[in-house]
């Protein structure tokens, strides 16, 4: 690769992985056509890949024919990549995180995930960050678990013991105060399993409020399935997965990647449904395959389209880890 084509090479990966998709297609194009240049395949194929990515179709027919001609062969086939082509599949769960303090004002974000539970039909809810609730919140979640489950949609609540070890704190039994946060711990007990802790609290629920308590009725099968279901980023059959746009602010997949190779030799990543990396999350990526080959460790990126494995190759990730493009 020549010095100019290697530049042009290395602009486009960061362009686009800035999310600058007109200036890096145009960087492209340019050295494609350009008569004296000696653009390889790897221009082509980045090209291609990021009309594929955008959904642009039409260009995408336009310049395939070029390469075809260009290469002698056969060209490769339209898939379209982009966001708004992506759907749902069967073995994915949408992820959604609660974070901060719960309170009534969350009502908008309740909504907003009942509507993508019920679309779905499954649906995962990660409490590691949630930091508070108050009796509002717990009343507004509570509810929005009640209404998933009358529609029939698989919910798996993933750090529940978290939120119930949090509630304990605001409850104490012979006190008539907090009752939803009562109701919403005894909730999380059916999902983790504690069918013990349970009965306890129960208990000082019925004699505390003067009430009958929720009868038991344990939730873990139906949120692991779900979990088991919905690994969207981290874990697969036989791998990793990497998939959408990561980008720092949302680069958590990228760091889970540490603790699954924890206990393994060879880790494969599959990364099929990656649309797109910044700069950022690559760098953070190089350093945590770069401690993992230290470690002696073989971690292979699958399927990686041409447009973020240009970007590895400029931050040296193929240095330190296998990177496999898409056929």
């Amino acid at each position: 690769m020549d010095a100019g084509v290697g530049a042009a090479y290395e602009e486009a990966a960061v362009l686009y992985a800035n999310g600058g998709v007109g200036d890096a297609e145009k960087v492209l194009n340019a050295v494609l056509d350009d008569p004296s240049g000696n653009a390889g395949e790897g221009l082509w194929m980045m090209l291609l890949d990021l009309y594929k990515l955008t959904g642009q179709r039409q260009r995408f027919e336009s310049r395939v024919l070029d390469y075809a001609t260009r290469f002698e062969r056969s060209p490769p086939p339209w898939e379209d990549l982009s966001s708004q082509a992506a759907r749902p599949r069967g073995d994915v769960a949408p992820l959604i995180n609660l974070s901060g303090n719960l309170n009534g004002q969350a009502a908008p974000q309740f909504q907003q995930i009942g509507i993508i539970g019920r679309k779905s039909g499954t649906i995962r809810i990660d409490l590691t960050r949630l930091r508070s609730v108050d009796d509002d919140g717990c009343k507004l979640f509570l509810q929005l678990l009640q209404s998933l489950a009358a529609d029939r949609v698989k919910v798996s609540v993933l750090k529940c013991s978290q939120l119930v070890n949090m509630l304990e704190g605001q409850v104490s039994a012979g006190r008539a105060e907090n009752r939803e946060a009562w109701l919403l711990m005894l909730e999380m007990l059916q999902y983790t399993g504690e069918e013990e802790r349970f009965e306890q609290f129960a208990v000082d629920y019925a004699i505390t409020f003067e009430e009958s308590p929720p009868s038991w009725a344990p939730k873990v099968q139906e949120a692991m399935s779900a979990s088991d279901a919905g690994a969207t980023e981290e874990k697969v059959r036989d791998g990793f997965r990497l998939e959408g746009e990561i980008t720092g602010s949302q680069g958590e997949s990228i760091r889970k990647l540490a603790a699954y190779a924890a206990e393994r030799q060879s880790v494969d990543v599959d990364c099929a449904q990656l649309r797109r990396m910044d700069f950022v999350s690559a760098g953070t990526l190089f350093n945590i395959l770069a401690t993992l080959q230290a470690q002696g460790k073989l971690v292979v990126l699958h399927k990686v389209n041409a447009m973020v494995a240009a970007l590895l190759r400029v931050m040296g990730v193929d240095q330190v880890a296998q990177v496999m493009l898409r056929n």
